[in-house]
């Protein structure tokens, strides 16, 4: 069962009041429930740092490992780090914390790595893991932490190409193979989502500014009129670039329940598709789960880069839906 973050800290605060925190926990949860604030608002409360400055430079005997490398994967070498830090003597009665955000974003060595120190925890330490995929970990770590599931804290509606987006991928479950003609067409229908939120986005935003120029053509100057055009302008290419977002986090979810149906978690961020990601789950490993939902990762990573979208897309759509197996490895 999932917590708020409210409820969650709650009861960690009395875990720690009776001398009983445990001296690792795995804090889970999608985008959006608030698993790094829980972790600082923990941090706080066992060091005494103000949790604002938790993830900050100005916190003290407080150590964050996150995904830094090309390969935005977590290396044994900040593991490496992370645990000679631990070592130190804590001052002033703190409790040392470390905090490894993306916990799934590890490396095969520095997850090895880490697990000694999970095994065998530095005197007055807290280890805090922090993972939208906990499936993703290795059973040796998970079993090593106390585990505290997040829900998302008002749960977002879904667009209309959000939910046209999941049944794109329903119908894909059903298809008995992928060939490169299907994986391609499925590219163009997602690009297809894309214009169509791009669109909304300029007619809203269009509108809004039609509004404001007949509200206030004759009280200001054109030149005001001229700064709103460029606010208007911006704001819809904010806005089109969240709703992209939007639809990379839906494959991300679809992705994650067959992983999570492939490990037997009940837990589902797409409930009604449930049925196809199970199927998806009987056909694939969990390594070829994990290779694709990697491609999205990198999808992900490359977008923030501005590399051309549409090629992008293509490559990514042809490595996760052409064939069975995913060439190359992560």
């Amino acid at each position: 069962m999932a917590f708020t973050r409210t409820t969650a800290l709650d009861y960690l605060r009395r875990a720690h009041e009776q001398n009983r925190l445990a001296h690792a926990y795995l804090i889970s949860g999608p985008p959006g429930s608030g698993k790094q604030q829980l972790a600082a608002d923990l941090a706080s409360l066992v060091n005494g740092t103000p949790a604002g400055d938790v993830f900050s430079a100005k916190a003290r005997e407080i150590f964050v490992a996150r995904p830094e490398s090309k390969s935005r994967r977590i290396v044994i070498e900040q593991i490496r780090h992370l645990e000679h830090a631990l070592q130190m003597r804590a001052s002033n009665g703190r409790r040392k914390v470390a905090i490894v955000s993306d916990a799934d974003r590890l490396q095969p060595q520095a997850a090895n790595a880490f697990l000694k120190t999970l095994e065998e925890p530095p005197k007055d330490s807290l280890l805090l893991l922090l993972s939208a995929l906990p499936e993703a970990l290795p059973e040796t770590i998970l079993s090593r932490c106390i585990a505290i599931p997040l829900a998302r804290k008002g749960q977002l509606q879904m667009s209309n190409e959000e939910k046209n987006l999941v049944k794109l991928l329903q119908q894909a479950s059903h298809e008995q193979s992928w060939t490169i003609q299907f994986a391609y067409w499925l590219a163009q229908e997602f690009q297809r989502l894309l214009r169509a939120v791009r669109e909304e986005v300029k007619r809203e935003t269009y509108e809004a500014l039609k509004q404001e120029q007949t509200r206030y053509k004759d009280a200001t100057d054109g030149t005001w009129l001229e700064e709103r055009e460029q606010y208007y302008k911006a704001r819809a290419e904010s806005l089109s670039l969240q709703q992209r977002a939007r639809l990379i986090e839906t494959l991300f979810a679809w992705w994650s329940d067959v992983l999570r149906s492939s490990n037997g978690v009940a837990q589902r961020s797409l409930p009604s598709a449930g049925e196809e990601t199970a199927v998806l789950a009987t056909r694939f490993s969990t390594v070829e789960i994990l290779k694709r939902i990697r491609c999205l990762e990198e999808l992900r990573d490359h977008l923030n880069r501005n590399i051309h979208e549409a090629l992008a897309i293509e490559v990514t759509f042809l490595t996760i839906f052409a064939g069975e197996t995913v060439a190359g490895g992560y």
